[in-house]
C-alpha cells in the first residue's frame, strides 16, 4: 500500500517561479529521488509517492513550505491504495493510490478545498476530511511567518523552543507566540489522529 499526493500551486502566476520551486524542490529531494519518488511538472503541478503514514504530515509540510512564500498556497489531493505498476516516473505509474488521488485532486476547486484524501474506507475518509475542513480554516490562513514556524516544527519535532529561537534570532516566547497564532497544537493532534487510524486501516 502506498500513499500518493497530487498538488498545484495556487496563485503561482503571481510569484516568480524560482521564489517556490527551490524550495518545494528542497522539501521533496529530502523524502526521495525524482521523478521516481516526486515529480514537478507541466509548471505548477507535482506528483510525490510516499508511505500512508508519511502522507498527512508530509502533505500539511507541503503547504506551511510554499505559504512561507508570500501569497502562494497550495492545492492538494491525498490517494491512499495499491501501486500496481512502477513507471520509470512517478506520474507513469499507476494503481488506485495513484487514481484515488487524481481524482480527488480533480474535484478540489470545484469544492473550494485546499486539502483531502481518499482511501477508499468511506466512514474513515468522511471523518478524517472533516477533520482536514476545519484545520483549513486556519492552516489556510497562516501567514509566512506563521508557515514558517510550522515547516521548522514538523522538521525537527524534537526541537525545544529555544533551540528554534536561537535559530532566527528571536525570543522563545515569540516562537511560543507564532506556534499559538499557527495552531500548532491542534496540527499535531489532527496528526496523531490520523497516525492512529492510519495502522488500522493499512493492517
Amino acid at each position: 500500500m502506498v500513499a500518493v499526493i497530487t498538488g498545484d500551486i495556487i496563485n503561482s502566476d503571481r510569484d516568480k517561479t524560482s521564489d517556490w520551486i527551490h524550495v518545494l524542490k528542497d522539501y521533496l529531494g529530502q523524502h526521495g529521488e525524482t521523478p521516481v519518488d516526486w515529480e514537478i511538472y507541466r509548471g505548477d503541478e507535482f506528483q510525490v509517492k510516499t508511505t500512508p503514514e508519511k502522507a498527512l504530515r508530509m502533505a500539511i509540510h507541503i503547504k506551511a513550505t510554499i505559504k512561507s512564500v508570500q501569497q502562494l498556497d497550495v492545492r492538494m489531493g491525498i490517494g491512499i491504495g495499491s501501486e500496481t505498476y512502477l513507471g520509470s516516473s512517478v506520474s507513469e505509474s499507476n494503481g488506485t493510490a495513484y487514481q484515488r488521488s487524481g481524482r480527488i485532486f480533480e474535484t478540489l476547486k470545484e469544492q473550494k478545498l485546499n486539502m483531502a484524501i481518499i482511501s477508499g474506507d468511506k466512514y474513515w475518509d468522511r471523518t478524517l476530511n472533516l477533520m482536514l475542513k476545519l484545520a483549513l480554516n486556519f492552516m489556510d490562513h497562516w501567514s509566512q511567518v506563521s508557515a514558517e514556524m510550522v515547516g521548522l516544527t514538523l522538521e525537527r519535532p524534537n526541537e525545544p523552543q529555544q533551540g528554534i529561537a536561537e535559530q532566527l534570532s528571536i525570543k522563545q516566547s515569540a516562537v511560543s507566540q507564532r506556534l499559538k497564532r499557527a495552531r500548532m497544537d491542534l496540527v499535531l493532534e489532527v496528526l496523531d489522529y490520523y497516525s492512529e487510524k492510519i495502522k488500522q486501516l493499512v493492517e
